[in-house]
């Protein structure tokens, strides 16, 4: 772990790396562990009573046998009717919209964290479900692919018709709906669309650069990123003074893009000639 790391932090994050490697990586317990990252005053307690209004909330679902849109219709009942678990377009400027004790907190947050949350619901009674990575807009799944039906838990739950999921992905990105956007998304596919939710809110944001490094930092303990990230770690740590480590990371870089792309890396060295003048 890097030096600069608190005891807390280093702790946090050697979790996140284990259960990020688990042979099932548990949904709930990344987001939270993603959570105490943000939040120092989330501790095990806190975590530990997330899961608990998880199981709660679940324990208040119906027994129903009739099939998944029968499910769906539960989950939009008790979460969204009953508990009042929706979004609303100022939720994406908000940091709390990404951490999922703040949204069961607040019944409020993201499409893909409230989407969380009925997974986990859903998942602990028995449900058929699954996260499904719409372009722009995460959404729920229920049932095998020939009896999909699909829930939006930003608008509390409603169930999507065809025609709604095409309006979905067309207004996201003006391209028609094609079936491979309807697969399941496992968890940790989730994880890293969630890290980059918090990227994208902190960019817009330069004084929180912090942000910035822990969600790039969690995001490269994945065992599956984009190698562009390091070249993102070492442009924040330059940015944020961490001239060094910077530079060391831009050299290591570019001997892994030198390998395809010889000009690209000798324009990374440059940068890290750059970061490493900034001592004089």
């Amino acid at each position: 772990m890097s030096p600069h790391l608190s005891p807390r932090s280093t702790e946090l994050r050697r979790r996140f790396a284990e259960a990020a490697r688990a042979e099932r990586p548990d949904l709930a317990q990344l987001c939270l562990l993603l959570a105490a990252e943000a939040d120092g005053s989330l501790d095990d307690a806190g975590m530990d009573s997330v899961e608990i209004a998880l199981d709660e909330f679940a324990g208040r679902l119906p027994f129903r046998p009739g099939g998944p849109h029968a499910w769906a219709a539960a989950l939009g009942e008790l979460l969204g009717a009953q508990l009042g678990f929706h979004g609303v377009p100022g939720d994406y400027q908000r940091l709390e919209s990404s951490l999922l004790h703040e949204v069961v907190r607040r019944r409020r947050g993201l499409p893909i964290l409230l989407s969380v949350v009925w997974m986990e619901v859903a998942r602990r009674a028995g449900a058929p479900v699954y996260g499904v990575a719409l372009p722009g807009h995460f959404v729920v799944g229920f049932g095998p692919p020939e009896q999909q039906v699909l829930a939006d838990p930003f608008d509390a739950g409603r169930v999507l018709s065809g025609a709604n999921a095409e309006l979905l992905v067309a207004g996201a990105t003006g391209a028609p709906l094609d079936a491979s956007m309807l697969r399941p998304a496992d968890p940790l596919e989730v994880v890293l669309r969630i890290l980059n939710n918090v990227r994208a809110w902190a960019a817009t944001r330069p004084e929180r650069s912090d942000v910035s490094l822990w969600a790039v930092e969690l995001s490269l303990l994945l065992p599956s990123h984009p190698a562009r990230l390091r070249y993102e770690r070492a442009q924040l740590l330059v940015r944020r003074g961490d001239f060094v480590r910077g530079a060391v990371e831009l050299e290591a870089y570019a001997e892994v893009v030198g390998a395809v792309d010889g000009a690209a890396a000798e324009q990374v060295l440059g940068q890290a000639r750059a970061a490493r003048a900034m001592l004089n």
